[in-house]
């Protein structure tokens, strides 16, 4: 299960590392998205930096068990608002399958993390 713990929680900070410094650049397919599902310009470099934060926290959180529970609990509540800000402007499930899927492995690390 510790394993598993770890694997899932490089992951996920993988991920949202990877997004959150998308965001930063302002990529111009991530910034078209956030603004699709109306997201301010201005809030952007906040999720940014919260994703950033959140995988940090997770990959330091290996080493700490609450800032590891903590960071995953976090960054399931920021993919439940991803996804929920995707079902608000009606998109279909292949649109916001990624921001599901992250908020899915987000949702077992949560569960890896309280069981450790």
């Amino acid at each position: 299960m510790k394993t598993a713990m770890i694997v899932l929680s490089v992951v996920l900070a993988l991920i949202v590392l990877a997004s959150g410094t998308g965001k930063l650049r302002k990529s111009p397919q991530v910034i078209d998205r956030m603004r699709h599902v109306g997201v301010k310009d201005s809030q952007i470099p906040i999720l940014a930096v919260l994703e950033i934060a959140g995988g940090l926290g997770l990959l330091i959180g290996l080493a700490n068990k609450s800032l590891g529970r903590v960071s995953a609990i976090c960054l399931a509540a920021y993919f439940v608002g991803a996804a929920v800000s995707h079902l608000r402007v009606n998109d279909k499930f292949k649109v916001f399958a990624p921001a599901f899927f992250i908020l899915v492995i987000a949702l077992v690390a949560v569960w890896l993390q309280l069981k450790r």
